[in-house]
C-alpha cells in the first residue's frame, strides 16, 4: 500500500478538510462524489461534541465508497482512505507526511479537533502537494490554516458562502486572502475528482493546477454584509 508520503498516481499527496457548523452536510455531498479509486488520502477535521465515541466517523463512511478510519496515534496514512479526526484530539501530520499524531494539547480557536492545526501540519509536510479545503462553519478556524497552505504553495478551495448553511468560516479565509478558488459545494467534489487525476510532471507546479485566476476576494467580502443584515 501507497502512504500518503509517495505519489505515483497523482501530482498531489493529499486533501485536508475542515468545516464546523454545516460542514457533516457539505462533507457527505463531497465525499459522495469520489470514486472508490480516489488516489489520495483525505484528512477531516470536523468540530464535535466532546462526547462523539466515533459515530461521526461511522455515520461519514454511510456517504462514501472510500473506507473511513477514525485513527489511533501513529496510524500511517495511505491513499484512498478518509480519516477522520477523533473528538477531544488534534489531527496532525508527522513532517514526513507519512503519518498521523494525535495530540490533547490545549484548544485552538476554542476546539480541539483544530482545522489549523491539521491544515498547518499539512503545509509543514506535504508543501505543494496539499490540496486544503474549508467548508461551512461558525468560527474563524482554518483561516490561519488556509493561509499556511497558500504560503508553502497548496492549492485552497473555499466552500462559497452563498451555498453554506453557516458563511463565517469561509468567509473569513476570503478576508484572509488565503483562499485560491471559491466553489459551490456541488462543484468541489467534481474539483477534487480532477485535480486527482494530474499526473506527476517533473514540470508541474501545483499553482498551475489553478482554475480560475487569483481574485482578492472583493466579491464575495460584499457577500458577507448580505448575510449580516439577514441575521
Amino acid at each position: 500500500m501507497t502512504s500518503g508520503s509517495e505519489t505515483p498516481h497523482s501530482a498531489f499527496r493529499a486533501v485536508v478538510i475542515g468545516g464546523s457548523a454545516g460542514g457533516f452536510e457539505a462533507l457527505t455531498a463531497i465525499l459522495s462524489v469520489l470514486p472508490g479509486d480516489f488516489p489520495l488520502p483525505v484528512l477531516v477535521v470536523q468540530h464535535l461534541h466532546p462526547s462523539d465515541a466515533g459515530s461521526f466517523a461511522r455515520h461519514l463512511a454511510r456517504a462514501t465508497r472510500l473506507p473511513v478510519i477514525e485513527p489511533c496515534d501513529k496510524e500511517p496514512i495511505e491513499r484512498g482512505r478518509v480519516y477522520a479526526a477523533p473528538a477531544n484530539y488534534h489531527m496532525l501530520v508527522e513532517r514526513d507526511g507519512s503519518t498521523i499524531a494525535l495530540s490533547i494539547d490545549e484548544r485552538v480557536n476554542w476546539s480541539r479537533p483544530s482545522i489549523d492545526v491539521l491544515f498547518e501540519s499539512g503545509s509543514r509536510a506535504w508543501g505543494e502537494g496539499v490540496i486544503a479545503i474549508l467548508l461551512s462553519g461558525a468560527n474563524a478556524d482554518g483561516a490561519k490554516g488556509m493561509g499556511k497552505v497558500k504560503k508553502a504553495g497548496g492549492l485552497t478551495i473555499a466552500q462559497d458562502p452563498a451555498s453554506s448553511q453557516t458563511p463565517f468560516m469561509p468567509q473569513a479565509a476570503i478576508d484572509a486572502g488565503g483562499v485560491d478558488e471559491v466553489l459551490g459545494l456541488e462543484q468541489i467534489g467534481k474539483r477534487l475528482v480532477e485535480l486527482g487525476t494530474l499526473k506527476p510532471d517533473r514540470f508541474f507546479s501545483p499553482r498551475s493546477a489553478l482554475r480560475f485566476p487569483r481574485s482578492n476576494g472583493s466579491e464575495f467580502k460584499d457577500r458577507r454584509y448580505e448575510y449580516d443584515r439577514k441575521r
